[in-house]
């Protein structure tokens, strides 16, 4: 039994576990929460927790260095993205890079300073504290809420000039056109509930305003039996691939050069009854003894290098309790 079959059997039987889906889909894990051990995985997803609190000494002293990729490396791909914009094989593409990094905490830690919907810490490996929700499914509704465009909060008169930018509206109006079709593979009356809606993100640095919108349908009562190939139809997310789906992943592929592993995967939880999971964006991970945190967001025909190369900087923060 793989981990999507997993999924649906533990669903059909109404067993709550968590899950955490890479970007590839080449290591699922999937864990009845009866089974979790926290010395392995630490979770908050909206409320729902498996740890006490843990209030750190050092607390306020937060130190963060960053290493980004070269703007020449950023741009090597950045130009690759664009040329297949121009002819037509993608409208809308994510493009994202490591950044190294070096600070005064854990791993651990930031999963406790961090606020955020979803965070996740697992094996020392990684973690995650991520405000974009994936999906969730309550009573046969399910409902994704993809998050493209983002601002520095601190600009005046930021709320407005986000809503009315003309190249953030056109990447917007695309993933969700792209979120509606994906859902409309797995589910009946689909509809945009919400359009371009208002979150706020507070980082250690600066904070920001991101942009979301909310799409709906409705499953087929016997959902749960097979809630492990809904996922897999719907993944990799399309806030981070872009569209259309298929030719663009490739391109991030040819442009990136890297493999993002469990960083824009999914995660999150069946409670018995109800799901609720969340893409994993704002990532950091150990490798070899050094952070990476990796960002990054969509590029279209319109976007301007250096402002794409500074939000990917810019969204290398931890937003702090």
């Amino acid at each position: 039994m793989d981990s999507f079959e997993k999924i649906s059997f533990y669903a059909k039987q109404k067993i709550p576990f968590i899950f955490i889906i890479d970007y590839n889909l080449l290591k699922p894990v999937v864990i009845p929460i009866a089974e979790s051990n926290s010395d392995e995985i630490l979770y908050n997803f909206n409320g729902i927790k498996n740890y006490i609190p843990v209030e750190l000494p050092h607390s306020g002293n937060y130190i963060l260095s960053k290493k980004p990729v070269s703007i020449e490396r950023y741009s090597e791909a950045f130009n690759h993205i664009q040329t297949n914009q121009t002819d037509g094989n993608s409208y809308l593409t994510n493009l994202t890079f490591p950044t190294q990094i070096e600070m005064n905490y854990t791993l651990k830690d930031i999963f406790h300073i961090s606020s955020a919907r979803y965070k996740l810490w697992y094996r020392d490996q990684f973690v995650v504290f991520s405000p974009e929700i994936f999906l969730t499914i309550k009573d046969r509704k399910i409902s994704s809420y993809p998050m493209k465009g983002t601002i520095d909060a601190s600009i005046h008169n930021a709320e407005n000039i986000i809503l009315n930018n003309e190249k953030e509206s056109a990447e917007h109006l695309t993933i969700v056109d792209l979120i509606r079709n994906d859902l409309s593979r797995v589910s009946k009356n689909v509809s945009v509930e919400k359009y371009r809606y208002i979150d706020k993100i507070q980082t250690a640095g600066k904070n920001l305003l991101q942009v979301s919108s909310e799409i709906t349908g409705t499953l087929n009562p016997d959902y749960r039996e097979n809630l492990g190939e809904i996922l897999k139809k719907l993944l990799p997310a399309g806030s981070i691939t872009g569209a259309p789906k298929h030719k663009t992943i490739e391109i991030i592929k040819s442009a990136e050069k890297y493999e993002r592993g469990y960083y824009c995967g999914i995660c999150g939880i069946f409670d018995g009854a109800d799901l609720d999971s969340g893409v994993m964006i704002r990532y950091i991970e150990k490798d070899n003894g050094n952070y990476i945190f990796k960002s990054g967001g969509g590029i279209t025909v319109y976007s301007e290098l250096q402002s794409e190369y500074q939000e990917m900087i810019d969204k290398v923060n931890i937003p702090v309790n």
